[in-house]
């Protein structure tokens, strides 16, 4: 697992052992940046189930100006806090320990909005259709945003989420499915 573009391009970051954290693989990661394409310099990013935190990184690498790195394990956030140390990120960086659903809400609470959510959450939860449904019903996107979402190519992301939300983007690689929403307040 690597940063596979921008600053620090090629370095290596520290992942946990065994399958409990399923970090996105280096192959999946390209494909998505190169489905959403150039992040701008002021984007402020969601990492839900943020593992590793390779993506999020991956999003800093990029010009990101600033990720939330969201996980409930003390172990995984562990990992987030030293790859945001070893990239050298940890003042554009927020980590949270808590849910992804008691997240959303406190962000809501608290008025942030983003221009990138990203949820990679364990598949076995099935829980991307109320990921997104979460995300839209308290209002984390700007205008423009986009929702990503990974999950198991078998489960389904619901289409009809908000008539200001259109499915964006869907793509399977292999078993992964990777499913993008943009949120515009045009409709």
């Amino acid at each position: 697992m690597r940063i596979i573009s921008g600053i620090n391009k090629g370095m290596k970051l520290y992942a946990p052992d065994g399958m409990a954290v399923r970090p996105t693989s280096d192959k999946i990661k390209e494909a998505i940046f190169n489905m959403i394409g150039i992040i701008e310099e002021d984007s402020i990013v969601l990492d839900l189930f943020a593992g590793s935190g390779s993506v999020g990184i991956e999003f800093l690498a990029r010009g990101a100006s600033q990720v939330y790195f969201v996980d409930l394990s003390r172990k995984s956030l562990s990992y987030v806090k030293k790859n945001l140390e070893l990239c050298k990120f940890t003042d554009r960086a927020k980590v949270i320990m808590n849910d992804y659903e008691k997240a959303i809400v406190n962000l809501s609470n608290e008025n942030v909005k983003f221009d990138y959510i990203f949820a990679d959450p364990p598949y076995a939860l099935n829980c991307s259709s109320n990921i997104a449904l979460r995300v839209f019903e308290h209002g984390l996107l700007k205008s423009d945003g986009l929702l990503i979402i990974e999950s198991d190519e078998s489960e389904k992301v619901i289409d009809n989420i908000d008539t200001n939300v259109i499915k964006y983007k869907e793509k399977i690689y292999g078993r992964t499915r990777i499913s993008i929403f943009k949120y515009t307040e045009e409709h």
